[in-house]
């Protein structure tokens, strides 16, 4: 089997490294700014590609990247493959210039520069793997992405693009993401991507939508808990946060606003969106515990990462036979939380899931790279 190799930018904790590795390519470049993510980082990966961390003789890294405005197109390593979870900003420049000048001052410029330095000197990388928020379709009226994609085609490369839900692959989570993958036209002969949708009970991609209707992995919150009997009473908030919580969705269901906070139970068939600020509250995904005669609790940091699709071994499963699932048996690697609780928090609600990046990264090599 082919060996591709794939950078990291933007690499947060990893996610697009779990995945890419899971279907055998190698990253050989990688470039993080968070401190505390950089951590987790290495962590979790030193050990599966060694030398990815390699320093020079002052104890520099030569392919971990602290901040992408300093990347040296010429010090990077030759890829097939360039991910990049790219946080988005608005184009700015007057006017109705188009293409690669317009995204200038952003970061998706650090991207789209990168590719256009190895094209010139003869390497163009093949694919591009990137995600972002849902709202990118529309943010700043539809101008941001638009300026993205001209980008893309004036560097060569035919593209597709489709918002995906991490609920159809297999993780108890509503998390909408929009996915580009782009393709260089000169060395890959394809006329579109065939996006995968979901997953069905049985494993098999589902590449129609209407499928979904007719059901996908079947999953509950409860997939993730850790025991019952593990959890340390401080995740159950207090009285005071309760009522809190309690008056502000009440205030905010008068001023005819949505906000507040949302509860699950282990037989929900998933949890709203988890986010970075997660670590502040836990109001997005409140854990019901009116059973045992409790105020609702929050995840712990090993459940959020499992929200995400992280092997995370933690203290166990409160239903041992989740272990034995795609995400989290040991096909996967076994990820390990470096952080504190705070940090762990923003982390998980920073990352991409994994069931849809591994599923995505699977077809890449189908579709465009075979």
């Amino acid at each position: 089997m082919a060996t591709y190799k794939f950078i990291d930018l933007f690499a947060g904790i990893g996610g697009f490294h779990t995945a890419l590795h899971s279907v055998g390519a190698r990253c050989v470049f990688a470039s993080e700014w968070d401190k505390n993510a950089r951590l987790t980082y290495e962590a979790n990966y030193k050990s599966i590609e060694p030398s990815l961390f390699e320093k020079d003789k002052d104890g520099n890294y030569l392919y971990f990247n602290e901040d992408i405005n300093d990347i040296q197109p010429d010090k990077v390593p030759d890829f097939d493959i360039c991910c990049g979870g790219f946080p988005c900003q608005p184009f700015s420049v007057a006017g109705l210039k188009r293409g690669f000048d317009d995204t200038r001052g952003t970061l998706f410029f650090n991207i789209a520069n990168l590719v256009r330095e190895k094209i010139r000197t003869g390497y163009p990388p093949r694919v591009l793997f990137l995600e972002n928020v849902r709202g990118l379709k529309n943010h700043d009226k539809g101008r941001t992405l638009s300026v993205i994609l001209a980008t893309l085609e004036e560097l060569g490369y035919k593209y597709s693009y489709e918002v995906l839900n991490a609920k159809y692959f297999g993780v108890p989570q509503n998390r909408e993401r929009l996915f580009i993958v782009a393709w260089y036209e000169s060395l890959v002969a394809k006329d579109a991507f065939k996006f995968p949708y979901g997953i069905s009970p049985y494993g098999e991609t589902i590449y129609d939508k209407a499928q979904l209707k007719e059901g996908t992995i079947v999953t509950k919150v409860s997939d993730i808990f850790e025991p019952l009997d593990s959890i340390d009473p401080k995740f159950t908030i207090s009285d005071r946060m309760w009522e809190g919580h309690k008056n502000r969705k009440e205030r905010n269901r008068q001023n005819g606003k949505g906000f507040g906070y949302s509860l699950f139970n282990g037989d929900s068939p998933y949890t709203s969106t988890i986010s970075a600020r997660y670590w502040k509250d836990g109001s997005e995904i409140l854990i019901d515990q009116s059973e045992l005669g409790l105020n609702p609790r929050t995840l712990t940091p090993v459940e959020a990462g499992r929200l995400q699709g992280y092997r995370i071994i933690g203290n166990g499963w409160q239903r041992p036979e989740c272990a034995y699932n795609d995400n989290y048996n040991d096909s996967n690697i076994e990820f390990k939380i470096v952080v504190s609780k705070k940090e762990a928090y923003r982390q998980f609600g920073n990352s991409v899931a994994i069931p849809v990046i591994k599923r995505l990264s699977q077809e890449i090599i189908n579709q465009l790279l075979s």
